[in-house]
């Protein structure tokens, strides 16, 4: 039988891909490396070659989300009429467009374990980092059609994703359902008030709450 021999960037996605499953449909924790390894039909030696952990996975396999999540912003941004759109609409569209939580609750529960701290903070802060300008950018729509009075938009966006993320992420510190919705019910009028937008037009960040 011939052997095939895979680029290491193919094996390396495919491990990530093969662990992202695992880990979505099944227990993180009871989770093994030999798991993967049977999976895959690989050796110890070539699994531990990109990856010196579980938690190391774990770290790539939330990258990989990340990135996907990035490129279905990019599909919305291109998809027919979203240029037609004017500011409030474009950002309507992306905050109800597929999020990084979408069909991956066990994935990022588990950087809420204290044992995962720091790869949740480094992954929040990519996440961030780069949705930011996407949001940037339609913030400087929105002030050049008058809906929007800033002169910082990329720190706007900074500003507003990094503190949503914040006071609504249990995984930084255990809020409690009562201020939760206290902070979910503020987030559209801190939003208009940070943006000089008129009131009433963020309220669809809580509709359905």
């Amino acid at each position: 039988m011939v052997r095939v021999v895979k680029k290491a960037s193919e094996r390396r996605k495919e491990i990530i891909q093969a662990a992202r499953e695992l880990f979505a449909t099944g227990n993180y924790e009871s989770a093994t490396m030999q798991a993967l390894m049977d999976e895959l039909g690989i050796a110890k030696g070539t699994i531990y070659h990109y990856f010196a952990s579980k938690e190391e996975l774990l770290e790539a396999v939330v990258e990989d989300l990340i990135d996907e999540m990035i490129r279905k912003k990019i599909k919305v941004m291109e998809s027919e009429g979203f240029q037609e759109l004017d500011a409030l609409a474009k950002l309507r569209s992306f905050s109800t467009s597929d999020n990084l939580a979408d069909n991956n609750q066990r994935i990022l529960a588990e950087l809420h374990r204290p044992g995962n701290t720091i790869v949740h903070t480094r992954q929040t802060g990519r996440y961030l980092t780069m949705l930011a300008p996407f949001y940037a950018d339609v913030i400087r729509e929105g002030c050049d059609q008058g809906l929007f009075k800033t002169d910082h938009p990329l720190e706007c966006a900074e500003f507003l994703l990094a503190g949503i993320q914040f006071i609504t992420d249990v995984g930084f510190y255990p809020w409690t359902e009562d201020q939760l919705a206290r902070r979910m019910k503020a987030i559209p009028r801190l939003g208009e008030a940070q943006l000089g937008a008129p009131e009433g037009s963020f309220s669809f960040l809580v509709e359905g709450e």
